[in-house]
């Protein structure tokens, strides 16, 4: 399976968290990790490839201009990196037809093979929208005039390489952030939701990302169906949304003692 991540210095030890998780429950898989980045040191990229090798995965770094969206917007915890993904066909080999998009702060606890497989024929990307009635209303009223039904979260993506080469335009992409940088609040995934989001196939989010945030109104919206217990057996990709992330100490959130046994295991003192 090919697996792509974009980061900066800041992020390498989530991203150490995230792939042991996905590499301890997905022991019988293959991975190539694919990294893009365009500012990242020798020796972290020596120390995150020592890590991926432990495993017996392998790890495909890609460096890129440092002027690539060097003007575009970056707020909060975001950094220009985000916009990577948007990109990543252009500078992946020619010869992958898909690969999946993770976020850092995740956690994979149950295989993803199926998820990797999903039929994608016609579609961009395929990637899950939270369903939360809030959220809805901000970003329609937020990315007025633009009109979507549904914002796509782009913590996790899985790309058609294929049909993105044949479809979709750098261009495009750059004249949107100038024209619409005021706006852009969580700016590559604006620009997927307003430019692409009719070729987006929709993901089950509580299986393919659940954001942690609203376990209870998960668990509540589903008549205690989707309780600890079934989020454990069941969901793929747990992800810690927001600007509140587990690594930190004042987190205090669901599943933080489960973020806290995976980093044990990934960065062992």
């Amino acid at each position: 399976m090919n697996l792509l991540v974009t980061l900066d210095s800041n992020y390498i030890k989530p991203l150490k968290v995230m792939l042991a998780s996905l590499f301890i429950n997905n022991r019988s898989e293959k991975f190539d990790i694919y990294l893009i980045h365009s500012r990242l040191k020798d020796e972290e990229i020596a120390d995150v490839e020592c890590f991926v090798d432990g495993y017996g995965q392998k790890l495909f770094v890609i460096k890129i201009d440092n002027s690539y969206f060097e003007n575009a917007p970056v707020v909060f915890h975001y950094t220009k990196e985000m916009y990577y993904r948007l990109l990543a066909y252009k500078f992946l080999p020619a010869n992958l037809d898909r690969i999946l998009y993770l976020d850092p702060d995740i956690l994979v606890i149950n295989p993803v093979r199926r998820l990797y497989d999903t039929e994608l024929d016609g579609y961009l990307y395929a990637a899950a929208h939270h369903s939360v009635l809030p959220v809805k209303k901000i970003n329609s009223i937020r990315l007025y005039p633009y009109k979507i039904s549904a914002y796509f979260n782009s913590g996790v993506l899985l790309m058609n390489l294929d049909l993105q080469r044949k479809l979709l335009d750098e261009k495009t992409i750059f004249e949107f952030v100038e024209k619409n940088r005021s706006k852009l609040i969580m700016p590559d995934q604006d620009i997927i939701n307003v430019l692409y989001a009719k070729q987006i196939k929709c993901l089950d989010e509580k299986l393919y990302n659940y954001d942690v945030r609203y376990y209870r109104y998960y668990k509540k919206s589903t008549n205690n169906t989707w309780n600890m217990g079934h989020v454990i057996r069941n969901t793929v990709i747990l992800h810690f949304c927001g600007k509140k992330k587990p690594w930190k100490n004042s987190y205090s959130g669901q599943f933080y003692s489960l973020y806290k046994h995976y980093e044990k295991l990934a960065i062992p003192e």
